[in-house]
């Protein structure tokens, strides 16, 4: 629910800004101005796409769903979701804009004084032919209205512009949300991308590029309006599916992993493995009581007090000790003969 509520949320903010500066164009003063539109448009996907795209995709046009799901890129059974949720928040946004146009608004705009709210909001819908923005222009100018006809652009010069430039709007979102691509801020190329494509099919079918918004401004229009619609989900649909196929078959896949079969292991490989895995842990048992032992060892040696070193006398064999006793014998009489030699001197 969270991913069809952020789609309703952008395809609102979408026909909300776009749609509401093109409806009032002539009131807010940028009626002879080609860019407010398209940028208004342009400007409200980078914003809303930043807001909610890492939750839904941020797609808010039901042409671009398409091209993801044929890329691969959403499920298809997340399409029909996606295009309802689309088509609540556009047309919401335009039922919002609808009754906020003053009665009296119409008619005053209007050439011939007699329009209406619906009248109004045909001037932001999506036609061909005598319901191009050119052949308007033209038959309200100063030039003859017959010559209008001629400048106008039929059926199939509205289904090579939209599909066109709905194959391009798609690939560049397709392009810059890979994710092998070095695009930092994908919002702004898009937001970008859609507002020069819009400008490019304004005059010619007034620029949809997207079915959700030209069925939102459809319901609220005149009877041409929805006459014409069909035009303006068949090449949008149509170049996005293209735009996705392209992508699809141009782009490498990436390598697959070689998945090996699983062998069902023997009771020798199974015995061969216990053993190995005992001897393993044997093994590191030993290296661990071995440091342990070398840590002990280290330990007491610096905490033992350094003791005098006492050298214990070494016992002698038999005839040393006999040797020793003559010599001691040997040296006592001669101690007691000068003695006696001493004793018998004369006197002076």
């Amino acid at each position: 629910m969270a991913r069809l509520g952020a789609e309703a949320f952008g395809t609102f903010t979408l026909v909300l800004i776009g749609v509401g500066i093109a409806l009032f164009a002539a009131v807010n003063g940028v009626a002879g101005n080609g860019l407010a539109v398209p940028l208004g448009f342009g400007i409200a996907v980078l914003g809303a796409a930043s807001a909610v795209g890492h939750i839904s995709g941020g797609h808010f046009n039901p042409a671009v769903s398409l091209g993801g799901a044929i890329a691969g890129r959403i499920s298809w059974a997340d399409l029909a979701p996606y295009w309802l949720a689309q088509l609540v928040g556009g047309t919401a946004a335009s039922a919002i804009l609808f009754f906020t146009v003053p009665s009296g608004l119409p008619s005053i705009l209007s050439p011939t004084g007699e329009g209406t709210t619906r009248s109004l909001f045909s001037g932001t819908s999506n036609g061909f032919a005598e319901n191009s923005p050119v052949y308007g222009l033209f038959s309200r100018s100063q030039i003859d209205p017959a010559m209008a006809a001629d400048a106008s652009f039929p059926l199939l010069t509205a289904l090579i512009v939209e599909v066109v430039a709905t194959a391009v709007f798609v690939g560049v979102i397709l392009g810059v949300t890979d994710k092998r691509s070095r695009i930092s801020y994908a919002p702004a190329a898009i937001g970008l991308t859609l507002a020069v494509l819009i400008a490019l099919a304004a005059p010619i079918t007034n620029g949809s590029l997207n079915p959700a918004r030209s069925t939102a401004t459809a319901i609220f229009s005149e009877g041409w309006a929805l006459q014409q619609l069909w035009v303006f989900w068949v090449a949008p649909l149509l170049g996005a599916a293209i735009a996705g196929l392209i992508y699809l078959l141009a782009t490498p896949a990436p390598a697959a992993v070689q998945e090996w079969p699983e062998v069902e292991p023997t009771h020798e490989a199974e015995a061969a493995a216990a053993a190995a895995a005992a001897a393993e842990s044997a093994e590191e048992e030993a290296d661990v009581d071995a440091i342990d032992a070398l840590l002990a060892r280290q330990s007491a040696a610096a905490t033992v007090p350094s003791e005098t070193v006492v050298v214990e006398e070494v016992p002698a064999t038999q005839s040393e000790a006999a040797a020793a006793e003559a010599a001691a014998a040997e040296a006592q009489a001669e101690v007691e003969g000068d003695e006696g030699d001493r004793g018998t001197t004369p006197r002076a």
